[in-house]
């Protein structure tokens, strides 16, 4: 990517130049409420400083989320590689949003150094964006090493437990409760063989004190335990996700999964865990033990994380059965791993186009409901406003959308809790954004997604995968079996149980608020 015909400049030259270099992400960006309005948003108590091009820059994007954008760093002095998550302003839509990310860094401030956690090296904010510097990890995703090593086996699964524990430990003993504990939040720090797995995603994660009980629904679905949908839960659910991703580990597959968000949260409710198909048969006695004792439904039966790491598999992790599980197992751990790419992929494109246009229009909607200008607005105006834009939600569901997003329970909507409601209707209006997503996959505009533009976008999105897990993958989401896959195929793909559908926090939640609902008034949620 060089150019043959560079001019060459003094240090002093190039120096001038990197800091007078724009932030690409910053570039064009408004702020929280309109344009203009940058300067009045602070989101961190205590930045590094403002202006991050005079100590680093940045370089190529490593990852893109839902509020901002992952950027090599380099420290222009020692020449020291970072990652730099930066945060855009105009992204951050609610209280909720800010409040997430001044959290994130204060957790990340709190926490002591530890080997398997990543840390924290500096934090910027300009009138933008927020700018988080951080250690570097470049040694992949938990399950893209697992599927590259020749071996896999049950004491290599034995280790990997025993280090997410570790960090579970160590964040329950400095009160930090992570909430969204998944196998995507774990990287390993280099190429090495011997590289430290890290967590690297602080983003849901909360203070607590001991006894202390919360009931926001966050977190990925699959990795939810069942006293988050019944929104009364601590840190013990932590020990629950860590055990999904033990089991699935264990076998490929998650133990909680359904066509629908509702079906898996459903799933989760019962609590039933199946130990019956390959390889579980040939996994020994104390492995499936210790996953019986980490999904236990009561939260107060569940081991604590202390109680998994002195489990007699973890202890004696290095004695235990060293016999491959199978190629079957690394085959669905790699498909596992490459459909949450795909579905990332696609996510990112939705997030993208959700536009600041499009959040405006989400305010004046607002302002036009608001008719007694209270800076919130109760169920009547709700009605009426939602009629006036088109939207004909039947009562009773219109009931539950508003006891779901009113999370201060004060019988209104704020604006914040307003955007929950609207991204929820026009994501079930017409699936607007996934229809853009489908179209960015679609590259020959053919109405449907091919075997080519499969491979070309699951190629770019990371290095080639083999042929057995596109193929696969193809097979899962083409229903029809016509050898492509149609829109129709593609949105309940989107749709099903996933952990990547959060195009926005505030529609994870009062989505998820809105199926827990449902489920308390299922006689089977009692029981």
């Amino acid at each position: 990517m060089g150019n043959c015909c560079v001019v060459p400049v003094s240090s002093s030259q190039k120096e001038q130049k990197k800091r007078n270099k724009p932030n690409p992400f910053s570039i064009d960006y408004g702020a929280v409420g309109g344009s203009g309005s940058g300067s009045r948003l602070r989101v961190l108590k205590e930045p590094t400083g403002q202006d991050i091009l005079q100590k680093y820059e940045l370089g190529r994007e490593l990852g893109r989320g839902e509020f901002g954008t992952t950027y090599l760093c380099t420290d222009l002095e020692s020449g020291e590689k970072f990652a730099c998550k930066s945060i855009s302003k105009k992204k951050l839509r609610t209280s909720v949003d800010i409040d997430d990310v001044r959290r994130e860094v204060e957790i990340m401030k709190h926490m002591p150094k530890h080997p398997n956690i990543v840390s924290l090296k500096d934090t910027y904010e300009d009138e933008n964006a927020v700018h988080i510097v951080m250690e570097l990890c470049e040694g992949g995703e938990l399950f893209d090493r697992i599927v590259a090593r020749g071996h896999y086996t049950e004491r290599a699964a034995a280790g990997v437990m025993r280090t997410i524990m570790e960090v579970v430990q160590n964040c329950h003993r400095n009160g930090v409760m992570h909430r969204d504990l998944k196998p995507e939040n774990f990287l390993f720090a280099n190429k090495k063989e011997t590289a430290a797995l890290k967590a690297i995603d602080f983003g849901l994660s909360v203070f607590f004190k001991p006894g202390e009980r919360f009931d926001e629904i966050v977190g990925s679905p699959y990795y939810m335990a069942p006293e988050v949908l019944r929104r009364n839960y601590g840190p013990e659910v932590d020990v629950w996700s860590a055990g999904v991703i033990l089991y699935i580990l264990l076998c490929g597959v998650p133990p909680f999964w359904a066509e629908t968000e509702q079906g898996v949260a459903q799933a989760i409710i019962r609590s039933v865990v199946e130990f019956k198909r390959d390889p579980w048969p040939k996994v020994s006695d104390n492995a499936k033990d210790l996953v019986k004792k980490m999904l236990d439904p009561d939260p107060k039966k569940r081991l604590t994380a202390q109680g998994v790491l002195d489990h007699p598999w973890i202890q004696n992790a290095k004695k235990a059965p060293n016999v491959s599980l199978g190629e079957v197992v690394k085959s669905r751990l790699k498909q596992f791993s490459v459909m949450n790419k795909l579905k990332k992929r696609a996510l990112r494109v939705v997030a993208e186009h959700l536009s600041g246009e499009e959040v405006a229009g989400i305010k004046e909607a607002f302002d036009m409901m608001d008719t007694e200008k209270r800076s919130k607005i109760n169920l009547e105006e709700l009605r009426v406003g939602l009629q006036k834009l088109g939207h004909h939600v039947p009562e009773a569901d219109l009931q539950i959308l508003m006891e779901a997003a009113d999370v201060d329970g004060d019988g209104t909507l704020n604006y914040g809790e307003f955007v929950a409601v609207s991204v929820h209707l026009r994501k079930m209006a017409n699936d607007e954004h996934l229809h853009k997503a489908f179209s960015f996959f679609d590259q020959n505009k053919s109405g449907y997604i091919e075997i080519d533009e499969l491979r070309h976008a699951l190629n770019d999105e990371d290095e080639a995968n083999s042929e057995e897990v596109i193929t696969a993958i193809m097979h899962d989401v083409d229903t029809d079996k016509d050898g492509r896959i149609s829109y129709e195929e593609f949105a309940t793909m989107m749709k099903a149980g996933t952990d990547w559908r959060k195009a926005s926090r505030q529609y994870s939640r009062e989505r998820y608020n809105t199926i827990s609902l449902k489920l308390m008034k299922d006689a089977s949620f009692q029981a």
